[in-house]
């Protein structure tokens, strides 16, 4: 069975699958064109929301996917992301550079979590 939430013509936020929750990408909707750390933090703040609406939490993400429209905020990003990963529960984890969608948005991330 699969289960959606927060569906929208495009993308669903949430897809549960199998024992497994995956996220749509995640970018700082409200915090366009703030630092990195800002835009960060509000990411992460909505992944938490998230991962609690699908029944999970951030003890279970299995993988996390990070696009930054610049490589060299890559420390700014790290210091909000190390002090939001519970400790021994760090993620696989890959981060990229990459031209996100909009030029306001600076940092994009995915989640795929266990139940």
């Amino acid at each position: 069975m699969i289960k959606r939430l927060q569906v929208g013509d495009r993308m669903s936020q949430v897809v549960i699958h199998d024992g497994t929750v995956y996220l749509a990408g995640q970018v700082a909707l409200e915090k366009g064109g703030a630092p990195v750390a800002e835009q960060t933090q509000h990411i992460l703040d909505r992944i938490d929301g998230l991962l609690k609406e699908a029944g999970t939490d951030k003890t279970k993400v299995l993988s996390a996917t990070i696009w930054l429209s610049d490589i060299s905020t890559f420390d700014e990003m790290n210091k909000v992301w190390d002090a939001w990963v519970p400790e021994g529960n760090a993620p696989a984890r890959a981060c990229v550079e990459s031209k996100l969608a909009a030029p306001q948005f600076t940092v994009e991330i995915g989640i795929i979590a266990a139940l």
